[in-house]
């Protein structure tokens, strides 16, 4: 089953370029939708080393720098427009949402009640550390919307960390190259690296909040 999601989304990529790499990243803000598999085919995509054509407004991109840019931007504007939608969902919806709906929304009280305890505990980082997070980044949009967070602090937040992860991603994608199929079976190390290095950054953050309280106190 999970071959042919995974088939399933490599062939809509393939097929549709740009146009599905920015509807599945749109998705991925709100529900999980493998952004890293996406990406990673759209990078691949663009070096010309898989199946398939970028295409934007009619034209076909040349495989190259710009195919590789023009998914890469794909990829960040979709996820920043399903991030905006999402926090609007939380926003107006409001926790009677989250615990009405709470299963459709992959977001029942557990993982609403960890994600307000992400939001205590970093602040602003939150929305920035969830965006380059594997699995948390899905998580983010709509408890930001449900705790209220001013649109326009959480929308500068979000850019960098799309940006960052989706170019990060493609860029691997376009290294990897015709060694994709190989790579992919490989790929959970990868998320393994990526979730350490949110980890770390996670916990110098609190050392340093906890260090800035001492401070303040004497």
């Amino acid at each position: 089953m999970l071959a042919s999601v995974t088939g399933s989304i490599t062939s809509f990529v393939g097929d549709h370029g740009v146009y599905a790499v920015f509807g599945l990243m749109a998705l991925d803000a709100v529900f999980p939708a493998a952004s890293e598999l996406v990406m990673v085919y759209a990078g691949a995509l663009a070096s010309g080393a898989v199946a398939g054509h970028v295409v934007m407004f009619g034209h076909t991109v040349s495989s190259g720098w710009w195919a590789f840019v023009a998914v890469s931007l794909a990829g960040t504007l979709g996820y920043l427009l399903g991030s905006i939608v999402g926090w609007w969902i939380g926003r107006h919806g409001g926790r009677p949402l989250a615990e009405r709906h709470g299963r459709l929304l992959h977001l029942g009280p557990e993982r609403l009640a960890r994600a307000e305890r992400w939001f205590d505990r970093f602040d602003d980082w939150a929305v920035l550390l969830g965006r380059v997070t594997p699995v948390v980044r899905s998580f983010v949009s709509i408890p930001a919307g449900i705790f209220r967070m001013p649109l326009g602090r959480y929308t500068v937040l979000t850019i960098p960390g799309s940006l960052v992860w989706c170019v990060v991603f493609a860029g691997i994608g376009w290294a990897v190259g015709a060694s994709y199929t190989r790579f992919h079976h490989a790929f959970d190390y990868v998320e393994i690296a990526l979730l350490a290095g949110a980890v770390m950054l996670a916990v110098y953050l609190v050392l340093k909040r906890r260090s800035s309280r001492l401070t303040t106190r004497v």
